[in-house]
């Protein structure tokens, strides 16, 4: 029978598979890096395993240890959640770690939390934001909300939010301009972009849905992010293609106004996502219910809005 070592020495082995670093696993978990060494030693010597390879000042996990880290990681997770679980009578809080892309985190899941926290007092929401597709056997991360198509492999899935695509700008910006009539006439405007990726709106698609045949784009500023473009467009600087999400207060406090009455639907979806197997532990769960709670609502603003058009 294969022994088991330490849960400490489990920990170091996960904590350094993560990092690929024993320095950054002993600030982690608060020891000495030779205490992380001798733990990993520890383990490959009663395992008869090589965990890691060292080549020149790197650090990375030998074929063993590849297959043996995600394990490991998901063994910790779930013992930490089960005695959490069998604790009732513990008030102490608990994180959740939730991934999501940075735009949408700041303008849609942040101003929401405050109503999270005061339902659940005892579930601290850390946020840890990325425009990357994050691997959850190899983070520190227990549930996210991913904007794409879905069919993510080992990954408990649910789609949660539909959006549309369309121009907005302030209304000082449209006080000194000649509002267009049309939708070619923002072709005469300064258009903001986005840095081309596959997965942003973009303004040729939303010209096509509105009839608007153009051989070129006028030229315009490029920003890194949604919310860069957004914020520039709040402050008179042109007119951006935005995503419901990102500019539904924008819109509800005038700070924003939504141009014409064709809203193209996004080809992209958000989804709420954890590793298969984690959907019923109840911090993953309540987080979870709340989410949808709140995207239902908001569905509902973004259909009327994308049947409106606020400028006349």
């Amino acid at each position: 029978m294969v022994r088991l070592p330490p849960t400490a020495a489990l920990r170091a082995f996960e904590s350094a598979a993560r990092h690929l670093s024993y320095t950054r696993a002993a600030e982690e978990l608060s020891i000495t890096q030779s205490a992380v060494s001798h733990q990993i030693r520890h383990i490959e010597e009663l395992w008869e395993l090589k965990l890691f390879l060292r080549r020149g000042r790197s650090l990375r996990l030998t074929e063993a240890g590849q297959v043996l880290a995600p394990i490991v990681r998901d063994f910790i997770k779930r013992l930490s959640a089960k005695l959490a679980e069998l604790r009732p009578g513990d008030d102490r809080a608990v994180s959740l770690r939730v991934s999501l892309l940075q735009s949408f985190a700041f303008k849609w899941l942040v101003p929401r939390l405050g109503q999270f926290s005061q339902q659940y007092p005892n579930i601290n929401v850390w946020i840890s934001t990325t425009d990357e597709l994050i691997d959850f056997s190899m983070h520190e991360v227990d549930v996210g909300i991913r904007l794409g198509h879905g069919g993510w492999s080992g990954l408990s899935e649910e789609l949660i939010l539909r959006e549309y695509v369309f121009p907005v700008c302030s209304p000082r910006f449209l006080s000194r301009i000649m509002p267009p009539e049309t939708p070619e006439d923002l072709l005469r405007y300064p258009l903001i972009y986005r840095h081309s990726q596959d997965i942003c709106p973009r303004w040729r698609d939303w010209f096509r849905d509105a009839g608007v045949e153009i051989k070129s784009l006028p030229k315009g500023s490029k920003f890194p992010d949604t919310s860069m473009a957004v914020q520039a467009a709040i402050d008179d600087f042109g007119v951006a293609l935005a995503r419901s999400a990102h500019v539904q207060d924008d819109l509800a406090t005038g700070r924003l106004v939504k141009l014409f009455d064709v809203s193209s639907p996004s080809n992209v979806a958000y989804y709420f996502v954890c590793p298969k197997g984690r959907e019923s532990e109840p911090n993953i769960r309540s987080f979870h219910d709340w989410v949808v709670a709140e995207a239902v609502l908001s569905q509902k603003e973004f259909d009327r809005v994308a049947g409106s058009n606020p400028t006349g």
